[in-house]
């Protein structure tokens, strides 16, 4: 059994660890997924909109298939660095 507090150690982990490592600075790489996402859609979205979306397709997933714990490390992590985006803006 999985506890929230080691769930939520795991995502920050994640965040700060491995991924800031492989992908680079998180902020840099989610408003980076930003711009390009706006250029395919022709809307603006932001970094911030890009991790909320990113945790919501972690929570898509818990709906069908095996239970897979990745999905609530990913989730968690994404709405983590949402918020991370989120307090870094002028227009919180």
């Amino acid at each position: 059994m999985k506890y929230a507090s080691e769930i939520l150690q795991i995502a920050s982990n994640l965040v700060s660890g491995d991924r800031q490592e492989q992908h680079g600075d998180k902020v840099a790489n989610h408003n980076n997924i930003a711009k390009l996402w706006s250029a395919y859609l022709d809307i603006d979205i932001s970094g911030h909109d890009v991790a909320v979306l990113m945790s919501l397709l972690k929570i898509a997933r818990t709906k069908l298939g095996s239970f897979n714990i990745d999905d609530y490390y990913d989730g968690s992590a994404y709405i983590g660095i949402a918020g991370e985006i989120k307090s870094q803006t002028k227009d919180k």
